[in-house]
Formats: C-alpha cells, structure tokens, sequence
C-alpha cells in the first residue's frame, strides 16, 4: 500500500486548488499524484481531516406542470468550460461556510432556476455526500430530493454562469440521453426516471 509522506499545495484559488502529494510504496517506489480539491488549505483536505463532509449538493427535484399534469425533472442546459460545450446536469451547487448541504439545496435551486423547493424525507444512506471523481479529487456531494414549484427565472444566476433550465418529461428526458451531453450522475437519476411509474418518482427512497 501507498503512503502519503507529504503534500505540497500548488495554488490558492477561491473554489478550486491543486495539492502535490508525495507517495511511497511499501517497496520503497516513490511516486507523485495530483489532487483537485475545494480545500483552501492542506489542513482542510479530507486526507487531513479524515472526514466525508460534503462539499456540494445535487438536487433532484420533481415540477409538476399544471397544464398537462406531467411530472417533469427540473435539468440545467450549463457551459462547462472543461469541454467548451454545453452539458445537462441537475442543479447543484457549493455548500457555503457554515451551512449545511440540505440547506444549500434550496439556496441553489432558487438561484440557478428561481423555483422553489420543498424537499421530502429521505434515509441518510441516499442523501449522504459521496464522493464525484475520486480518482482526481476529494470533492464529495450530498443529494436532496423534493418537490419544485413556481415560475422558472434567470434573475438569481450570477453574471458568469451560461445556464438554461429545463423541464423535462419522459419523453425529453430519452431524448437528452439519446443525443445530449449529461453529467454521470444525472444520466444514471435520468434512467431511473425513465423506468419509474407516474406518481412513483421517489418509491426508491423508501420514505
């Protein structure tokens, strides 16, 4: 087995840094592996805490149109600029200093969509943080499920984000899958989607 013998933080940025970590081998092979982390400091990397607190949060959340009484999944169409492209993702966010990921749920749901959110009771084991890409970062995010209403608006995005929201029935939510460009996590919540009954969206949480 590996071990870290020391790291090196290569860069101070406000929402994302790189971490330099030295390894050696129970053979003695030494090696050098790079970390992407929201740590702002060595000490708040979950190497150094040995703590799974999440970083983010990802929200699934059910609008149900009144015109034709479909549920739809509330989606962002976002630019991403690893691809220079756009991209179909849940709403999700950051997890401020001093808030917890459930409430930063509704935070970024409001702000990304300008809907409202009213989440539902799950088990920890499905809304609790998990980690993203594992083998290049330490993020993790926690998941909250729920119910959105209200009028969809751009009036809480910041100036930078390039975000279109998306109310997706079934038959778009195939399509997105079929054609678009999705974020892992979303695709394997879409598939669900797609094989679940209507008015059975969150049987799986067991509630």
């Amino acid at each position: 087995m590996r071990r870290i013998e020391n790291i090196r933080q290569t860069t101070k940025n406000r929402f994302l840094n790189m971490y330099e970590l030295e390894m050696k081998s129970d053979t003695g092979k030494r090696s050098t592996y790079f970390v992407a982390s929201r740590a702002e400091k060595i000490e708040d990397l979950k190497i150094s805490t040995r703590k799974n607190t999440a970083d983010g949060v990802i929200i699934y959340s059910v609008y149900k149109d009144e015109d034709d009484n479909q549920e739809k999944l509330v989606l962002i169409r976002q630019y991403r600029c690893p691809i220079d492209t756009y991209i179909y993702e849940f709403p999700a966010g950051l997890v401020d200093d001093g808030e917890d990921f459930k409430t930063a749920g509704r935070r970024e749901l409001k702000e990304e969509t300008g809907l409202d959110f009213e989440p539902i009771n799950a088990k920890d084991m499905y809304t609790k943080p998990y980690f993203t890409t594992i083998g290049m970062t330490d993020e993790s995010c926690g998941t909250v499920y729920g119910y959105a209403k209200g009028t969809p608006s751009k009036a809480g995005q910041e100036e930078n984000e390039e975000i279109e929201i998306i109310l997706a029935d079934r038959t778009e939510v195939r399509r997105i899958l079929e054609e678009e460009n999705v974020a892992i996590m979303c695709a394997y919540m879409l598939m669900h989607f797609l094989n679940t009954p209507e008015g059975h969206v969150f049987d799986f949480l067991e509630i």
